[in-house]
């Protein structure tokens, strides 16, 4: 097996319909830090990790994005606060696995572009 170099990874790419719309979206909603933008992107900071919602270079819609899992600490009071934001969630926090005294819990929401993304928290049990 080749090691590689690869260290972590620096920035995930959102495909967007309107950028405008998307960029209120994740900074008024999600209260995410805008770094910047142009005519056809938005550039933002999680924690360390830049998020680039993105226009399609041609024409047409290109495709979903990957599920985003946001981690937080309190993901009961992340759910209430965005959905006090206006974030519109499919479920309620729930636990999808338990390792050891582990509980891992989600709860997914779309975006305005109709990419599925979800909070993520683990708690010990």
């Amino acid at each position: 097996m080749v090691a590689t170099n690869i260290q972590k990874i620096g920035q995930i790419g959102i495909p967007v319909k309107e950028l405008d719309r998307a960029l209120h979206f994740y900074k008024d909603k999600l209260t995410l830090s805008l770094l910047f933008n142009t005519d056809t992107m938005a550039f933002f900071d999680c924690n360390g990790l830049r998020l680039l919602l993105s226009l399609p270079e041609k024409d047409e819609f290109d495709h979903p994005s990957s599920v985003v899992y946001f981690q937080v600490e309190d993901i009961k009071k992340s759910y209430e606060d965005l959905a006090g934001n206006g974030v519109t969630f499919i479920d309620e926090p729930h636990i999808v696995a338990k390792i050891g005294s582990t509980e891992t819990w989600m709860t997914f929401f779309q975006d305005t572009e109709g990419n599925t993304h979800a909070l993520m928290s683990e708690v010990q049990a």
